[in-house]
C-alpha cells in the first residue's frame, strides 16, 4: 500500500472512529445526564427515559456502536484492499 493510500485508510479510520464517540458521549453524557430531567417525562416501560439511558440505554447504544464499528470497519478494509 503506497502512502497516500495508507493516509486515506487511516485517516477514514479515525473519523469513524470519532464519529462514533460523538455519538456514544452525546447518549451517555447528554441523554444519561444533562438531558435527563426533560426525558423523564417519557416514559420507558413504566421507567423515566433519563433514568433508562444513565442505567441502560447508554450500554446498548456501545454495543450497537462495536457492531456499526466492525461492520464500517471491514467496509472500509475492502475499500482500501487491506481486508484478511
Amino acid at each position: 500500500m503506497d502512502k497516500a493510500n495508507a493516509d486515506a485508510y487511516w485517516k477514514a479510520n479515525t473519523s469513524l472512529i470519532r464519529n462514533l464517540l460523538i455519538v456514544w458521549a452525546v447518549v451517555s453524557y447528554g441523554c444519561g445526564i444533562v438531558f435527563a430531567q426533560t426525558l423523564n417525562n417519557i416514559k420507558l416501560f413504566s421507567v423515566p427515559l433519563g433514568f433508562w439511558f444513565a442505567h441502560q440505554g447508554a450500554i446498548i447504544i456501545f454495543i450497537v456502536l462495536i457492531y456499526v464499528y466492525a461492520a464500517q470497519m471491514n467496509k472500509i478494509d475492502r475499500q482500501f484492499g487491506v481486508e484478511d
